[in-house]
């Protein structure tokens, strides 16, 4: 069982229940896909301008989460109908996974339910020395 941590955005959260994210979880489906019996251990919401998402990430870490999920609306959006790639609620996405996975020592998979076409998840791996 693989334990995952959702970190959503704060321009979302009044809009979105995650019904999305959470069935694509439930059925290990778009940016879950080959994660082995994926367990939500928690949901954490991301503040502008992300002062506090490494503390976040730390807490869903604490609580078991094995890598973290940043939702599809951080970093897409939705055009006639779909979704694509860019321009999403946060413009630091990607600096953010860096840090989060940096700072606090978990992977992080950039998408959840939503994918663009043609998108493949991101993933960011925490550095390790050497």
């Amino acid at each position: 069982m693989t334990k995952i941590g959702l970190i959503r955005c704060e321009k979302n959260e009044a809009t979105c229940p995650l019904t999305g994210c959470l069935s694509c979880l439930a059925a290990g489906s778009e940016g879950f896909a080959g994660t082995g019996n994926p367990e939500l251990v928690g949901v954490m919401t991301c503040r502008c301008p992300g002062d506090r998402a490494v503390a976040s990430a730390k807490v869903l870490k604490a609580k078991g989460a094995e890598i973290l999920h940043w939702c599809t609306c951080t970093f897409a959006h939705k055009e006639e109908g779909k979704w694509v790639n860019g321009n999403g609620f946060c413009a630091d996405s990607d600096s953010l996974l860096s840090r989060i996975a940096c700072e606090a020592g978990i992977p992080c998979v950039k998408g959840t339910a939503h994918l663009p076409h043609e998108y493949r998840p991101k993933q960011v791996m925490p550095e390790i020395d050497a």
